[in-house]
C-alpha cells in the first residue's frame, strides 16, 4: 500500500498545487503565492512553516512505507489501509472541486493590501475552508494507507498546521477584507465541516475589535 499512498500524495500536490500554478499564471499572469505571513517566530509564521513542514513529513510517511518501516500495529489491517485510501482519494477529489470553485481568487498566503473576490458558492456554500478540509481528508487518508509513525505523526503537523493558518492568518484576514459580507459567512457557514464552527455575534465582534486594533498598530 505504500506505493499506492506515495502516488496519491504526488497526485495531490500536483493538483492541489503544481497544475493550480500553472492554471493561475496561464490565466493571470501570477502564480499566486504570498508566502508566509507574520514576522518570524509569530502564529502567523509558524503557521506557515508548520503546513510547508507537514507537507514535507507527509511525502516521507510513504517513502518510508517503501523502504521497509512497519505499520503501526493497532492499524495493521487491509481494511484500514483501503478505506485510508477510499478517504484519500475523495479528499483529492475534493481539492479539485474546490481549486475550481475558487477560480482567480486562489492564493498560496496572503497578502494585506490585496482584497480578492469573496468566494461562497459551490464548496464554500458548505464549508468555510473546503480546501484544507480536503486536504486534512487526504492526509488522514494517506496516513491510513500506510500507517506507520512517521505518517501519522505527518498528519497531526498537518492538522495543528491548518488549524493556525486558518484562524489567525486566513479568517482574520478575510475579516479584515470582507467585513460585514463575511461577518455573516461566520455566523451561517461552518469552519471544516457543515455546521460546525459557527461564530456567534459576540464573539465574532469581539474578534473585530482585536483586528482593529492591530491592523491600527501596524499602521503606525
Amino acid at each position: 500500500m505504500a506505493w499506492v499512498a506515495l502516488v496519491l500524495f504526488c497526485t495531490y500536490f500536483l493538483i492541489g498545487f503544481v497544475i493550480r500554478t500553472a492554471v493561475h499564471v496561464w490565466h493571470t499572469g501570477d502564480s499566486g503565492f504570498r508566502g508566509l505571513t507574520g514576522t518570524p517566530g509569530s502564529a502567523e509564521w509558524w503557521a506557515g512553516v508548520l503546513f510547508a513542514a507537514a507537507l514535507l513529513v507527509g511525502i516521507f510517511g510513504p517513502l518510508a512505507g517503501i523502504a521497509g518501516l512497519p505499520v503501526l500495529p493497532l492499524l495493521d489491517h487491509v481494511g484500514v489501509q483501503a478505506v485510508g485510501i477510499a478517504i484519500a482519494v475523495g479528499g483529492i477529489a475534493g481539492v479539485l472541486v474546490t481549486q475550481v470553485a475558487m477560480g482567480q481568487s486562489w492564493r498560496v498566503g496572503v497578502e494585506e493590501s490585496e482584497c480578492t473576490e469573496f468566494v461562497a458558492r459551490g464548496p464554500f456554500a458548505v464549508v468555510r475552508n473546503p480546501f484544507f478540509t480536503t486536504t486534512l481528508l487526504t492526509g488522514g487518508g494517506i496516513a491510513l494507507a500506510v500507517p506507520n509513525a512517521l505518517a501519522v505523526v505527518g498528519w497531526a503537523l498537518l492538522l495543528v498546521a491548518i488549524q493556525l493558518q486558518v484562524r489567525v492568518v486566513e479568517e482574520p484576514y478575510l475579516r479584515r477584507q470582507h467585513g460585514a459580507m463575511y461577518e455573516h459567512y461566520l455566523h451561517s457557514v461552518g469552519r471544516f465541516f457543515p455546521g460546525v464552527g459557527l461564530e456567534s455575534a459576540s464573539h465574532a465582534s469581539a474578534k473585530v475589535g482585536r483586528a482593529r486594533r492591530a491592523r491600527s498598530g501596524r499602521s503606525r
